[in-house]
Protein backbone atom coordinates (compact mmCIF):
# COMPACT_ATOMS: atom_id res chain seq x y z
CA UNK A 1 0.00 0.00 0.00
CA UNK A 2 2.97 2.40 0.56
CA UNK A 3 3.26 3.05 -2.95
CA UNK A 4 -0.27 3.05 -4.10
CA UNK A 5 -2.05 5.67 -5.52
CA UNK A 6 -4.62 5.47 -2.67
CA UNK A 7 -1.35 6.31 0.12
CA UNK A 8 -0.26 9.16 -2.27
CA UNK A 9 -3.93 10.91 -2.31
CA UNK A 10 -3.73 10.36 1.46
CA UNK A 11 -0.68 12.31 2.17
CA UNK A 12 -1.84 14.72 -0.09
CA UNK A 13 -4.37 15.12 2.54
CA UNK A 14 -2.37 14.91 5.58
CA UNK A 15 -0.32 17.82 3.95
CA UNK A 16 -3.71 19.92 3.09
CA UNK A 17 -4.90 19.60 6.81
CA UNK A 18 -1.21 20.58 8.58
CA UNK A 19 -1.05 23.70 6.28
CA UNK A 20 -4.86 24.56 7.19
CA UNK A 21 -4.93 27.01 10.34
CA UNK A 22 -5.71 25.38 13.38
CA UNK A 23 -5.15 25.08 17.26
CA UNK A 24 -1.46 23.34 16.85
CA UNK A 25 -0.82 25.51 14.73
CA UNK A 26 -1.55 28.84 16.27
CA UNK A 27 -0.13 27.37 19.44
CA UNK A 28 3.35 26.53 17.46
CA UNK A 29 3.61 29.90 15.78
CA UNK A 30 2.91 31.64 18.93
CA UNK A 31 5.01 29.92 21.07
CA UNK A 32 7.83 30.47 18.92
CA UNK A 33 7.80 34.01 17.99
CA UNK A 34 7.27 34.51 21.99
CA UNK A 35 9.85 31.91 23.53
CA UNK A 36 11.97 31.38 20.89
CA UNK A 37 12.86 28.21 18.74
CA UNK A 38 13.80 25.79 21.47
CA UNK A 39 10.20 26.39 23.27
CA UNK A 40 8.54 25.80 20.00
CA UNK A 41 10.65 23.08 19.56
CA UNK A 42 9.47 21.17 22.64
CA UNK A 43 5.97 21.88 22.24
CA UNK A 44 6.73 20.45 18.98
CA UNK A 45 7.22 17.30 20.95
CA UNK A 46 4.47 17.76 22.91
CA UNK A 47 1.98 17.92 19.87
CA UNK A 48 3.62 14.72 18.22
CA UNK A 49 2.82 12.94 21.33
CA UNK A 50 -0.53 13.84 20.98
CA UNK A 51 -0.25 12.57 17.47
CA UNK A 52 0.63 9.00 18.63
CA UNK A 53 -2.74 8.72 20.82
CA UNK A 54 -4.43 9.99 18.48
CA UNK A 55 -3.16 7.14 15.84
CA UNK A 56 -2.97 4.40 18.22
CA UNK A 57 -6.90 4.93 19.77
CA UNK A 58 -7.90 5.45 16.10
CA UNK A 59 -5.88 1.94 14.87
CA UNK A 60 -7.35 0.26 17.44
CA UNK A 61 -10.94 1.64 17.10
CA UNK A 62 -11.35 1.21 13.14
CA UNK A 63 -9.93 -2.41 13.90
CA UNK A 64 -13.28 -3.32 15.47
CA UNK A 65 -15.21 -1.57 13.54
CA UNK A 66 -14.08 -2.58 10.21
CA UNK A 67 -14.88 -6.12 11.76
CA UNK A 68 -18.36 -5.33 13.54
CA UNK A 69 -19.93 -2.28 11.60
CA UNK A 70 -19.17 -1.42 8.04
CA UNK A 71 -22.39 0.64 7.37
CA UNK A 72 -20.91 3.35 10.34
CA UNK A 73 -18.46 4.15 7.12
CA UNK A 74 -21.47 6.01 5.47
CA UNK A 75 -21.68 8.32 8.56
CA UNK A 76 -17.75 8.61 9.04
CA UNK A 77 -17.64 9.60 4.97
CA UNK A 78 -20.42 12.11 5.39
CA UNK A 79 -19.41 13.29 8.49
CA UNK A 80 -15.60 14.03 7.15
CA UNK A 81 -17.15 15.20 3.89
CA UNK A 82 -18.73 17.77 5.60
CA UNK A 83 -15.87 18.87 7.94
CA UNK A 84 -13.28 19.58 5.06
CA UNK A 85 -16.17 21.51 3.58
CA UNK A 86 -16.45 23.61 6.66
CA UNK A 87 -12.61 24.00 6.74
CA UNK A 88 -12.35 25.31 3.28
CA UNK A 89 -15.34 28.21 4.15
CA UNK A 90 -13.24 28.90 7.47
CA UNK A 91 -10.44 29.69 4.84
CA UNK A 92 -12.72 31.28 2.16
CA UNK A 93 -15.53 33.32 4.59
CA UNK A 94 -15.26 37.24 4.27
CA UNK A 95 -12.50 38.71 6.80
CA UNK A 96 -10.96 35.29 7.68
CA UNK A 97 -7.81 35.77 10.10
CA UNK A 98 -4.44 34.52 9.19
CA UNK A 99 -2.55 32.24 11.25
CA UNK A 100 0.28 34.49 11.17
CA UNK A 101 -1.84 36.70 13.39
CA UNK A 102 -0.29 35.62 16.98
CA UNK A 103 -1.43 36.31 19.91
CA UNK A 104 1.27 37.37 23.41
CA UNK A 105 2.57 34.58 25.45
CA UNK A 106 4.30 34.52 29.30
CA UNK A 107 7.34 32.31 29.34
CA UNK A 108 6.43 28.78 30.02
CA UNK A 109 8.60 25.92 31.55
CA UNK A 110 10.10 22.82 29.32
CA UNK A 111 7.61 20.79 31.22
CA UNK A 112 4.51 23.07 30.73
CA UNK A 113 5.95 23.55 27.18
CA UNK A 114 5.35 19.76 26.37
CA UNK A 115 2.45 19.18 28.09
CA UNK A 116 0.59 22.51 26.38
CA UNK A 117 1.51 21.40 22.86
CA UNK A 118 0.15 17.65 23.91
CA UNK A 119 -3.02 18.87 25.80
CA UNK A 120 -3.24 21.45 22.61
CA UNK A 121 -3.13 18.41 19.91
CA UNK A 122 -5.29 15.83 21.82
CA UNK A 123 -8.01 18.41 22.36
CA UNK A 124 -7.96 20.03 18.74
CA UNK A 125 -11.51 18.60 16.57
CA UNK A 126 -9.85 18.57 13.52
CA UNK A 127 -7.16 15.78 14.34
CA UNK A 128 -9.90 14.15 16.02
CA UNK A 129 -12.33 14.42 13.03
CA UNK A 130 -9.17 13.39 10.29
CA UNK A 131 -8.01 10.14 12.15
CA UNK A 132 -12.24 9.09 12.81
CA UNK A 133 -13.45 10.11 9.55
CA UNK A 134 -10.98 10.75 6.99
CA UNK A 135 -8.24 8.30 7.59
CA UNK A 136 -10.90 5.47 6.96
CA UNK A 137 -11.55 6.42 4.05
CA UNK A 138 -8.13 5.20 2.66
CA UNK A 139 -8.28 2.06 4.03
CA UNK A 140 -8.54 -1.05 1.28
CA UNK A 141 -10.49 -3.75 2.90
CA UNK A 142 -8.90 -7.17 1.88
CA UNK A 143 -5.51 -4.99 1.01
CA UNK A 144 -4.02 -6.42 4.49
CA UNK A 145 -4.40 -5.84 8.54
CA UNK A 146 -7.20 -2.71 9.14
CA UNK A 147 -4.80 -2.53 12.23
CA UNK A 148 -1.38 -2.37 10.30
CA UNK A 149 -2.94 -0.12 7.59
CA UNK A 150 -3.89 2.05 10.49
CA UNK A 151 -0.40 2.73 11.54
CA UNK A 152 1.13 2.74 8.07
CA UNK A 153 -1.45 5.94 7.31
CA UNK A 154 -1.24 7.42 10.93
CA UNK A 155 2.67 7.56 11.11
CA UNK A 156 2.59 9.14 7.61
CA UNK A 157 0.02 11.56 8.76
CA UNK A 158 2.76 12.35 11.82
CA UNK A 159 5.81 12.51 9.38
CA UNK A 160 4.19 15.04 7.19
CA UNK A 161 2.83 17.19 10.02
CA UNK A 162 6.20 16.83 12.00
CA UNK A 163 8.06 17.96 8.71
CA UNK A 164 5.39 20.93 8.28
CA UNK A 165 5.47 21.95 11.61
CA UNK A 166 9.22 21.95 12.43
CA UNK A 167 9.32 24.48 9.43
CA UNK A 168 6.86 26.69 11.31
CA UNK A 169 8.95 26.51 14.22
CA UNK A 170 12.16 27.40 12.90
CA UNK A 171 11.22 29.75 10.66
CA UNK A 172 8.28 31.32 12.73
CA UNK A 173 9.60 35.11 12.73
CA UNK A 174 10.70 35.01 9.34
CA UNK A 175 7.12 33.63 7.90
CA UNK A 176 5.04 36.11 9.66
CA UNK A 177 7.47 39.15 8.80
CA UNK A 178 6.91 37.93 4.97
CA UNK A 179 2.75 37.35 4.52
CA UNK A 180 2.66 40.91 7.09
CA UNK A 181 4.65 42.60 4.06
CA UNK A 182 2.73 40.66 1.11
CA UNK A 183 -0.54 40.30 2.18
CA UNK A 184 -2.01 39.54 -1.13
CA UNK A 185 0.62 36.30 -0.93
CA UNK A 186 -1.89 35.76 2.27
CA UNK A 187 -5.18 35.87 0.97
CA UNK A 188 -4.09 33.84 -2.50
CA UNK A 189 -3.08 31.09 0.11
CA UNK A 190 -6.32 31.30 1.58
CA UNK A 191 -7.99 30.95 -1.54
CA UNK A 192 -6.22 28.02 -2.95
CA UNK A 193 -6.07 26.25 -0.16
CA UNK A 194 -9.79 26.41 0.34
CA UNK A 195 -10.25 25.25 -3.28
CA UNK A 196 -8.29 21.90 -2.77
CA UNK A 197 -10.18 21.58 0.63
CA UNK A 198 -13.56 21.71 -1.14
CA UNK A 199 -12.50 19.56 -4.04
CA UNK A 200 -11.59 16.83 -1.24
CA UNK A 201 -14.81 17.15 0.59
CA UNK A 202 -16.83 16.65 -2.71
CA UNK A 203 -14.42 13.63 -3.88
CA UNK A 204 -14.65 11.97 -0.47
CA UNK A 205 -19.11 12.89 -0.46
CA UNK A 206 -19.48 10.97 -4.07
CA UNK A 207 -16.17 8.03 -3.03
CA UNK A 208 -19.08 4.88 -3.27
CA UNK A 209 -20.25 2.89 -0.30
CA UNK A 210 -18.27 0.18 0.19
CA UNK A 211 -19.49 -3.44 0.46
CA UNK A 212 -19.09 -4.81 4.27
Amino acid sequence: MATSPQWWLFAGAALLMVLTPGPNMLYLLSRSLCQGRRAGMISLLGVVAGFLLHMLAAALGLTALFLAVPLAYALLKWGGAAYLMWLAWQALRPGARSPFATRSLTADSPRRLFMMGFLTNVLNPKIAVFYLSILPQFIVPGAGSVFRQSLLLGLTQIAISFAVNLLIVLFAARLAAGFAARPRWLAAQRYVMGSVLAALAVRMALQPQRAG
